[in-house]
């Protein structure tokens, strides 16, 4: 049985084996099972969750605990809890127990950790083969070289100046596979957005938190873009190229210059796939650049139910019935349609959310639901967990891989012109205390 762990204010992190090992699904409390339990990966990080208290399992009195103080300190020190953050590749199963925090927290994949048999333990499952976006590939000391390689490649382009941006400011992986011209790179193409979701990474109220990244504050030319595209599908090893990253709005408002870019693109080179990250809402959009020639399209989603999407997602000039829309449309033309889908425990692994999402997979012919990690202060969740009856997201991978044999449980963009090779189902369910 795993320990609950705590940190100092310094960051300074202890176990504390008296209290074991308590994770959250939504606002449920809950023990969690021997299977929900994996060695943290070594790319992984942990950070404090500044002013929540940790919560454990007493297995003496058999209740849930709070931790406030530093119990290894004579003077009184406040505790808080951890949360370990996991790369891509691995899907969270449980949140952290933890009390709310006083101010909304930051914008990050928070997951339950705590320490087993002298090792770090996260509550997570691999849902992909990690090695393509191992951080170790990332960050390297070539890298600086080779962004100042391409930006005197093409000096007058401020798409590759904000991709500079990206890779050596926010670490970027797809911003940073332009300059090292390998596998998917991305193409920031809109400033605006058609939504306003809940846990945006590049645009966040004042009174909320700060948003991760800043949004590009111009519109790229279709020229700029083709100059980038280009190379890379012509270029690198298995070249993706990708409209639509998170230091951007939503790329289809830019359609009739993305659709100019990908003419250019293809004049250029047959090499490779283009792909759109999109939410999908503008269909008229959607159509153009289907008939722009592009390769598959990723749609953001929450949740497949009409009222849940669009509380999260709050779109401005569109519905949920757009989206469907624009679905059908990709159905109709034979292109195949990645979801990307918002991932939070407690209210996806719900039953009837995991209904809807498998009925709108038949319906649309998807061929891959990409899991991420929805990174989001537990409050804002919790009338979405509200009432729900969640059966575990180990659970629910497996029922979906059940239930949607033509389509890939993953997390990472492949070429879906080819039938991808099937994720192996996760193990049975173990059970858990609540």
């Amino acid at each position: 049985m795993a320990d609950l762990i705590f940190a100092r204010p310094d960051g300074q992190w202890f176990d504390f084996p008296p209290l074991k090992l308590a994770a959250m699904s939504g606002d449920t409390l809950l023990r969690p099972g021997k299977l929900d339990l994996m060695p943290l990966p070594p790319v992984a990080t942990l950070t404090l969750l500044p002013t929540c208290a940790p919560v454990g399992f007493d297995p003496e009195s058999g209740e849930y605990l709070q931790l406030d103080e530093n119990p290894y300190k004579k003077k009184s020190e406040k505790v808080f809890a951890v949360a370990a953050l996991l790369p891509q590749g691995y899907t969270r199963l449980y949140l952290p127990a933890a009390t709310d925090s006083e101010e909304l927290l930051p914008i990050l994949g928070y997951t339950a950790v705590g320490v087993e048999k002298g090792r770090l333990v996260c509550a997570a499952l691999p849902t992909d083969e990690p090695d393509r976006w191992d951080p170790r590939h990332f960050n390297g000391p070539e890298l600086e070289g080779l962004v100042e390689k391409r930006l005197a490649e093409f000096p007058d382009n401020r798409v590759i100046r904000q991709l500079a941006k990206c890779s050596l400011e926010y670490g970027c992986f797809t911003a940073q596979n332009i300059f090292y011209r390998r596998w998917e790179g991305g193409l920031p193409a809109s400033p605006a957005c058609n939504a306003e979701c809940l846990a945006c990474l590049s645009l966040q109220p004042e009174d909320s938190c700060d948003s991760p990244q800043q949004r590009i504050n111009f519109c790229p030319q279709a020229k700029e873009l083709a100059e980038i595209g280009a190379a890379h599908l012509a270029q690198a090893k298995h070249a993706i190229v990708s409209f639509g990253q998170g230091c951007e709005g939503e790329p289809s408002l830019a359609f009739e210059v993305i659709a100019a870019a990908i003419a250019e693109m293809r004049r250029q080179t047959r090499r490779g796939l283009i792909n759109i990250n999109t939410n999908a809402g503008h269909t008229r959009a959607i159509r153009a650049l289907l008939e722009a020639g592009i390769d598959s399209l990723r749609v953001s989603m929450f949740s497949a139910v009409k009222e849940d999407y669009e509380a999260y997602h709050r779109p401005k000039d569109y519905a949920f019935e757009d989206v469907l829309a624009s679905l059908r449309a990709c159905r109709e033309a034979g292109r195949p349609v990645a979801l990307n889908l918002l991932a939070w425990p407690g209210f996806t692994d719900d039953p009837a959310q995991r209904d809807a999402l498998i009925d709108l997979c038949r319906e649309y012919k998807v061929r891959q639901i990409q899991m991420r990690n929805l990174n989001c202060d537990p409050r804002l969740m919790r009338p979405f967990c509200a009432g729900k009856s969640p059966v575990g997201m180990r659970m629910l991978l497996r029922q979906l891989s059940d239930a949607l044999p033509d389509t890939d449980i993953g997390s990472y963009s492949k070429d879906l012109r080819r039938k991808a090779k099937k994720t192996p189902k996760p193990p049975q369910d173990a059970e858990n205390e609540a």
